[in-house]
C-alpha cells in the first residue's frame, strides 16, 4: 500500500519533520493541529476554547485538501494541558460532529508545543 501525502496552504505548515496527513489506502491520518494562524504561523487564541475553534479550521482545511469531511472522521484525540478545559473544548469540537461523531480519547498532558493549550488529532476514512 503507497502512501501520499496530502498538505495544504490553508493549514499551518508543519513546524517539525513531518507531514500535515498522510493517506494510507482508505484512511488519512492527520497529524496534530495546534491553535496556528496558516498566514503568520502564530498562535491564535487566548483560552483553550478560542484555541480550540483554529484547531478545527485548521482539520478542516487539512481534511477538505484530502477530499474529506468531518463527517469522515472515524477517531480523534484531543490533548489538554489543563483538564479543567474539557467542557469548553468539547462545545467546540462538538459543533462539528452533530450526528454520529467518531471514537475519541481526551487526555491530559503537561505542556504543548508553541504554548499551546489544545491540539487534536484526526483520522479520517474514505469510505
Amino acid at each position: 500500500m503507497a502512501k501520499e501525502i496530502v498538505a495544504t496552504t490553508l493549514a499551518p505548515a508543519a513546524i517539525g519533520p513531518y507531514s500535515q496527513a498522510v493517506r494510507a489506502g482508505e484512511f488519512v491520518f492527520l497529524s496534530g493541529q495546534i491553535a496556528l494562524d496558516p498566514a503568520t504561523g502564530e498562535m491564535v487564541g487566548e483560552t483553550a476554547a478560542e484555541q480550540a475553534e483554529r484547531v478545527m479550521e485548521n482539520i478542516g482545511a487539512v481534511l477538505a485538501a484530502a477530499g474529506l469531511a468531518f463527517s469522515q472522521v472515524v477517531k480523534s484525540t484531543i490533548y489538554l494541558t489543563e483538564l479543567a478545559d474539557f467542557a469548553a473544548v468539547n462545545q467546540v469540537y462538538g459543533r462539528r460532529f452533530p450526528a454520529e461523531p467518531p471514537a475519541r480519547a481526551t487526555v491530559g498532558v503537561r505542556e504543548l508545543p508553541r504554548g499551546a493549550k489544545v491540539e487534536i488529532e484526526v483520522i479520517a476514512s474514505a469510505c
